[in-house]
């Protein structure tokens, strides 16, 4: 993997993600979308912006828990990945791409409208067209040089428009004329919905918080104190200019104007008033662009993460740590928008809605998705923001019956848009994505509404050479015991990560863990068992299985090991250590140095242990077609053959303990003296020997004793040392 691939840093604050938030928000639609509005709703569109306000705000409530559990790069297209699957991530990351490029295309091409509207006798569409492009360019390279950089650039910008829009809708209710308020709806509710559609782009900017969760100082204060307060703020001030626009000025002349607040502003401020609109639409419309350039390359980059696109896009510029390509990837495509040969007014509604009809659509999703996570209630999900009883159902269902009336409402010329473009992300899916992508959604562990009976065992994966044989292991085992539920493997990979809370959750080596659990599918498709994989980042490894194990209620652990036994601090090893010695279930510690199982050999003697590895080795002995024997040595104690009697009479209890038939095993009782060298020469004659691992510590160390030293250093084959539960 390129280097720097993965890692973007924490540097956006509260402030920072309020004006990204608000930025986008108190930008370009609320001083080019007011014109559009009153034409479809007339005085009646403050009614539709206070709508969309509350359609995000519900939104942003969903956003803001989902955020809080998972604060890493992507926003709404990694929680619909995460919750519903793959398919459904490239419909919401291919939709979120496409809108906030849209939406980013429409706020350039407002900009160009408002320098060039009043400047008499010039060209206007190509002017507006070449402005557009030489702003999207600068903000290109502003988003390329750094993210702080371009959050700097925010606060200032955003700061001077508020100022600006504030003195408007202050000064201006004193000059509203309540006869232009007459009829308030003159298109009807229809209408107002209708308009919702249009103006819900200008809602944007809390997605935006979400997008950039990655790179956000403590996420869970800032992600839903800034989304929240974010839409409520702009939702007043969008209701206010409306009210002002169309109460200033007949709402018949304001649908006519390409520059609407300019014209109102011009009514009661003078050339001042129109000085500082104009300058104030100038850096809104950069200031929105500004964001969704930032957030749409965080999908994209997202996007190549998780195997949806190449990961290609999915790296970060090793001096500036900013997803530099996927920055540039978007900027190309935004300029094409631009350069799109339509009609200035009309490109302007078709981008817009074109955006809002995306945005919806994965709204929808996210609040699918926040239900689904509730219901599986993975591991890696612990929301510091949570929905409360009864907020929480109501707010997802609400959010999607009212996103739905909204994109009802909408023209078709939008919706077949809009439709084209998720038919272009399932086919992106089936066509590029389906056979790359590795994370499963936790949508059947939601709908599943009586968890099945399951025998799981959870397999540790690091090492491609080894990964397979103690895959095929696992799955004997979890064939053997399918009377104890429906065999289930769960593959885990951790990458530990650097834990500073400065850094992104998410490192690299991700194309490498990628691999290891792609592969882990394959072993498990040709070994007809179901797996479920997990791809953890985290700064402990052992800490993050013991966690599985516990989640996943998992009745084995299979391990790998190098076979070394060490005399210092640790026995296995750092990770395996604790795993041994906490993991609260069966353990499988198995050193492969031969992939071949053939006849294997349990080391048995009256123990908690024994019927235990008795187990094990009779489902391992299934891979080859054979079956196990159990293997006991007795010291003859002057009557060898009283001592073969007992031996005998043990190996048949510990094997009815085990749940085995006589005819399913073959026992051998060795009469020795000498009972470490007749265990030698015994196993000799197998390929896999299982052996009991001690449930004992001294101290801080595992005891793992001289027969079992023994036996790992000198079994030429396969070794498994085996913990009962």
């Amino acid at each position: 993997m390129t280097d720097g691939s993965g890692e973007l840093e924490r540097t956006l604050g509260f402030l920072e993600a309020m004006t990204l938030g608000g930025g986008t928000m108190i930008g370009a639609g609320i001083f080019i979308l007011p014109g559009i509005a009153a034409e479809l709703a007339g005085p009646a569109s403050a009614v539709s912006y206070a709508i969309a306000g509350f359609v995000a705000l519900l939104a942003a409530l969903s956003l803001s828990e989902l955020a809080t559990g998972m604060p890493i790069a992507g926003g709404s297209y990694h929680y619909v990945n995460r919750a519903l699957g793959s398919l459904f991530g490239a419909i919401v990351g291919w939709g979120m791409w496409t809108g906030l490029m849209f939406a980013s295309a429409f706020y350039m091409v407002g900009f160009g409208q408002y320098i060039v509207a009043p400047l008499p006798g010039i060209d206007g569409r190509v002017f507006v067209i070449a402005l557009g492009l030489l702003g999207l360019l600068f903000l290109i390279g502003v988003n390329y040089y750094g993210t702080e950089e371009s959050s700097s650039l925010q606060n200032l910008m955003i700061g001077a428009e508020t100022a600006v829009i504030v003195v408007f809708v202050a000064v201006g209710i004193f000059f509203i004329d309540p006869v232009n308020l007459e009829p308030f709806a003159p298109t009807g509710p229809s209408g107002i919905i209708a308009t919702t559609g249009v103006v819900f782009i200008s809602f944007l900017g809390f997605e935006i918080i979400a997008t950039v969760a990655g790179e956000i100082k403590n996420p869970s204060r800032t992600i839903p104190l800034s989304m929240l307060l974010s839409v409520v703020l702009v939702t007043i001030l969008y209701v206010l200019v409306m009210l002002v626009s169309t109460g200033v000025v007949p709402y018949e002349t304001l649908r006519d104007s390409p520059i609407p607040v300019s014209d109102v502003a011009a009514v009661y401020l003078g050339v001042a008033g129109v000085f500082g609109i104009v300058f104030a639409a100038v850096i809104a419309a950069i200031s929105s662009s500004n964001s969704s350039i930032l957030a749409a390359s965080r999908v994209v980059y997202a996007m190549g993460r998780d195997g949806l696109v190449t990961e290609w896009l999915n790296v970060s510029h090793d001096r500036f740590r900013t997803p530099h390509r996927a920055i540039v990837a978007t900027g190309v495509l935004t300029a094409g928008l631009i350069l799109l040969g339509l009609r200035v007014e009309a490109i302007i509604a078709l981008l817009a809605e074109a955006a809002s009809f995306s945005f919806l659509v994965s709204y929808s999703l996210v609040h699918l998705s926040l239900i689904v996570f509730r219901r599986a209630d993975p591991d890696e999900y612990d929301p510091s923001f949570r929905l409360p009883f009864p907020v929480y159902p109501v707010v997802p269902i609400l959010g999607v019956v009212l996103a739905a009336v909204v994109v009802s409402q909408m023209a078709p010329v939008i919706i077949l848009i809009g439709s084209g473009i998720i038919l272009l992300g399932i086919m992106w899916y089936f066509a590029y994505a389906r056979g790359r992508v590795v994370g499963e959604g936790l949508l059947r562990e939601a709908i599943r509404t009586v968890p099945a009976s399951v025998y799981r065992v959870v397999v540790p994966v690091a090492n491609p050479e080894t990964q397979g044989g103690l895959l095929r292991l696992a799955a004997a085992s979890a064939h053997a015991n399918d009377d104890h539920g429906e065999p289930e493997l769960v593959a885990v990979n951790v990458i530990e990560d650097d834990p500073s809370p400065l850094q992104n959750v998410e490192a690299d080596r991700v194309d490498h863990q990628r691999e290891l659990l792609e592969a882990a599918h394959d072993i498990a498709t040709a070994m007809n068992v179901h797996l479920r994989t997990r791809a953890i980042v985290a700064p402990d490894t052992a800490v993050e299985i013991l966690d599985v194990l516990s989640a996943e209620a998992a009745a084995q652990v299979l391990l790998g090991w190098d076979g070394t036994l060490d005399d210092g601090q640790f026995v296995f090893g750092p990770v395996l250590d604790p795993i041994v010695t906490d993991a609260p279930c069966d353990v499988s510690l198995v050193t492969l140095r031969d992939g071949h199982i053939g006849r294997p050999v349990a080391l048995v003697a009256p123990g908690p242990n024994a019927p235990v590895i008795a187990r094990r080795a009779a489902e391992f002995a299934t891979l080859s077609g054979t079956k196990p024997t159990l293997l006991t040595v007795r010291p003859p104690r002057g009557d060898p053959a009283s001592a073969e009697r007992r031996g005998r009479a043990a190996i048949d209890d510990i094997a009815a303990q085990a749940g085995l038939e006589p005819d399913e095993y073959d026992a051998s009782v060795v009469v020795s003296d000498d009972i470490d060298a007749a265990i030698l020469d015994a196993i000799a004659d197998f390929e896999t020997v299982c052996v009991g691992l001690s449930q004992r510590t001294d101290g801080a160390r595992i005891v793992y004793g001289v027969i079992t030293e023994q036996v790992v250093s000198h079994a030429s084959g396969n070794v498994a040392m085996i913990r009962g539960s």
